[in-house]
């Protein structure tokens, strides 16, 4: 039985595997960059699912850690002469560290540094999380949203460490197709098996109903807080494969334009569903695509952040479920039926 049901996930990644590579040998500059934009999404949107779905937490500022882990990863692999240049002010510790290393052909370090980068800010994660997921409701919506303009002024001001409101550029460009997509697959593996496990059954059951599930003994903070964390790891590394796939990079771009657009895809796909995670990311950036043609064909500019506000606002309105609410689309079964 465990075996049929891994024949439909292991299909699925062998489909998107021969795709990858097509989309690799035919050089198409275009889809190439959609399909890493898709996987960048996918995994900020299942973070973000992870935390505010799962738990019912509802965080408004993970974009700020995605602008940390791609400072942090930019840093730790930017080369010696841009440090000197770029960065003159860096500390001693920190000045000297490059993270070049390449074994066979394989990045390394970026990977290192992607890793090292994540690990921090999930650190920092924790700290915060300790204080803000004993909040409930609006009130942990607000603090989140201060923890994202805190984040903002430090980039902005921390001269020595991204250089303040000019770009960070000359970052190593590591990020593809590949690396973009393992995360993707990475990320929804253990969203989907967190949801299976006990804590998963605890974050759903505190976020139904917070007061009975403390009465049957399901603790509250335990799953809230590696929810918040686990989910900001995976938002920095989402945050390191942006930087080394843009390589020129300010804090404005990490604020509150993005944050509405993940937001968007969560809420539009179904809070709480991982197949409805996947479903909002392809459909809100199909959907942009095409506005951004039709944009570009009517020089109407600003068509496809206001159709995509007026879509949030009716998903919110006639159905806050999203598409496929808390529901999954089985794989096994959804391959099995093509098959037959």
């Amino acid at each position: 039985m465990n075996t049929r049901r891994l024949l439909g996930p292991l299909a699925a990644i062998l489909l998107l595997a021969a795709l990858l590579a097509a989309l690799q040998a035919a050089g198409l500059a275009f889809w190439q960059g959609l399909f890493v934009n898709i996987g960048l999404f996918l995994i900020l949107v299942l973070s973000l699912n992870l935390a505010n779905g799962f738990t019912g937490v509802f965080s408004l500022g993970h974009i700020g850690f995605m602008a940390l882990g791609a400072y942090g990863s930019a840093i730790l692999t930017l080369p010696l002469r841009e440090k000197q240049s770029y960065l003159p002010n860096l500390p001693a510790w920190l000045a000297g560290v490059h993270l070049d290393m390449v074994v066979g052909g394989f990045p390394l370090g970026f990977l290192l540094a992607s890793l090292i980068a994540a690990g921090l800010v999930a650190l920092v994660a924790l700290l915060v999380g300790l204080v803000l997921m004993r909040l409930s409701g609006h009130f942990v919506a607000v603090a989140t949203l201060g923890f994202l303009v805190i984040v903002r002024v430090i980039l902005f001001n921390a001269d020595a460490f991204t250089r303040g409101s000019r770009t960070f550029s000359n970052v190593t460009p590591y990020t593809n197709l590949w690396w973009v997509w393992a995360w993707a697959i990475a990320t929804l593996y253990v969203v989907w098996r967190l949801k299976e496990s006990p804590f998963g059954r605890a974050m759903l059951a505190q976020r139904e109903d917070r007061l009975a599930a403390q009465a049957i003994g399901i603790a509250v903070m335990p799953p809230r807080l590696l929810a918040f964390v686990i989910s900001a790891f995976f938002t920095a590394v989402a945050g390191a494969l942006y930087a080394h796939f843009i390589t020129s990079f300010s804090p404005t771009v990490f604020y509150f334009d993005l944050t509405f657009r993940v937001v968007t895809m969560l809420v539009i796909g179904g809070m709480g569903s991982v197949s409805g995670s996947v479903l909002g990311v392809v459909f809100v950036l199909a959907l942009a695509e095409l506005l951004r043609r039709l944009e570009d064909a009517t020089q109407l500019f600003g068509i496809s952040q206001s159709v995509l506000a007026l879509i949030f606002l009716l998903v919110i309105i006639f159905r806050r479920e999203g598409l496929l609410g808390q529901r999954e689309i089985a794989l096994d079964r959804l391959f099995a039926r093509r098959a037959r």
